[in-house]
């Protein structure tokens, strides 16, 4: 399975593209995770070595279950500050960023973003719509950026899901554009009661990896927003069907499979707790995740942004918060517990619908990735190891038992 991983990424894609992934990426990111450890060690430093960033809250598309304000005006984050930001989070050790919406290609200026940084690694999060076939290729020309276009079900399915018609087709010939131009082009899907059977398969990861796809990624299906559809989601037991079916296919076939909720010996925990990353909203507004629509603090401080999130006491109150509750996901498992903090902080409302506290003391406690005594360990000794070294803990849950 390596030697054929191997020969797709040598004989797939652009090799100075495949460059800019192991180095920008791989091994800058690698540092960036060191830099973080040695933080943790010195009181009172903290840094996350990735951010995710909300560029815009626009969207063409209208999903079930989703929390940004796509139908209000307008927000975007501006060039100005989109290039502040990347470069004081370089100052710091940073080189990855994962740029979200709304739908990021929306964004007026997102290309030039993309240029002016060429020694960052930028993920985006995209329905693929947008990403035509002189927009592939001048994201092969920049060669820092990897899309990972959403596809949510079969043509019915994503037109249920999403709020439009034809949308599957247009993903899809998103995709082919991507592919076309010899991108390192990864599909994602966000796994709910509707998609389930048609995504957790072999088949489709034999179908992505024929159409030449390199990774993917499913994700669990979030219940959030003004219409959160609590009926698309997951049991406890679909979720660990899902987490079999990754660890299976991750030492089976050649594409890489991404997961954020577990460490490689199969304990679940929520990268937000264990301070890996935080996001940041198109108001500026820097939230402990894209869910948790509540901020103190904006990158328009006009101090440093590794000093403005260092010193937050709700970021900070948050991590332990949730890192003592569970290693799983403290919205979904205990939104009441979550409201109590953000009161306590007097934490702001950053959508426009100015809904949110309403919206979590509604939440019903439900299942996530957190099954104590039923973890389920990687297969795959190279996932292992990165893990080990990349992705774990680093030691958040040490003080975890009930909180009551």
């Amino acid at each position: 399975m390596y030697l054929r991983m191997a020969k797709r990424l040598l004989l797939e894609t652009d090799k100075r593209l495949l460059w800019k992934l192991a180095y920008n990426f791989g091994f800058k990111g690698a540092l960036s995770v060191q830099r973080f450890k040695r933080r943790l060690k010195k009181k009172g430093e903290y840094f996350p070595p990735f951010l995710y960033v909300s560029v815009i809250n626009s969207c063409n598309l209208r999903c079930q279950g989703c929390w940004v304000d796509v139908s209000a005006k307008q927000q975007t984050i501006s060039l100005e500050s989109m290039n502040r930001l990347i470069r004081e989070a370089q100052a710091a050790g940073n080189s990855f960023f994962g740029i979200v919406g709304g739908e990021p290609f929306m964004h007026p200026q997102l290309l030039e973003i993309f240029a002016a940084h060429p020694k960052c690694y930028f993920q985006v999060f995209t329905n693929g719509h947008f990403i035509t076939d002189e927009v592939a290729k001048e994201l092969r020309r920049l060669g820092n950026v990897t899309p990972l276009i959403s596809v949510e079900g079969t043509e019915l399915i994503s037109d249920e899901r999403r709020g439009r018609t034809n949308v599957l087709s247009k993903t899809m010939q998103g995709v082919e554009n991507c592919l076309k131009n010899r991108l390192i082009t990864g599909v994602c899907t966000s796994v709910c009661q509707t998609n389930l059977e048609d995504f957790v398969n072999e088949a489709w990861i034999d179908r992505l990896i024929d159409m030449g796809v390199l990774y993917t990624w499913f994700h669990v299906y979030r219940p959030m927003g003004p219409l959160p559809n609590p009926d698309l989601c997951l049991s406890k037991d679909q979720q660990r069907r899902i987490r079999q079916f990754v660890v299976d296919m991750r030492a089976k076939k050649p594409i890489g499979i991404v997961d954020a909720y577990f460490d490689g010996q199969g304990q679940a925990l929520c990268p937000a707790a264990v301070g890996l990353t935080h996001h940041i909203n198109p108001w500026g507004g820097i939230e402990p995740c894209p869910i948790v629509q509540f901020a103190k603090e904006s990158i328009h401080d006009p101090r440093p942004i590794d000093q403005v999130i260092s010193q937050s006491a709700f970021l900070r109150d948050f991590r332990e918060l949730a890192a003592k509750s569970t290693r799983g996901c403290i919205v979904l498992e205990r939104p009441d517990l979550l409201h109590e903090l953000v009161v306590l902080h007097s934490a702001d409302d950053q959508t426009v619908r100015k809904s949110a506290h309403a919206e979590l003391q509604a939440m019903q406690n439900r299942p996530s990735q957190y099954s104590p005594g039923e973890e389920i360990p990687e297969r795959s000794w190279a996932y292992r190891i990165a893990k080990s070294l990349f992705f774990h803990d680093f030691g958040a849950y040490q003080n975890l038992g009930p909180v009551l």
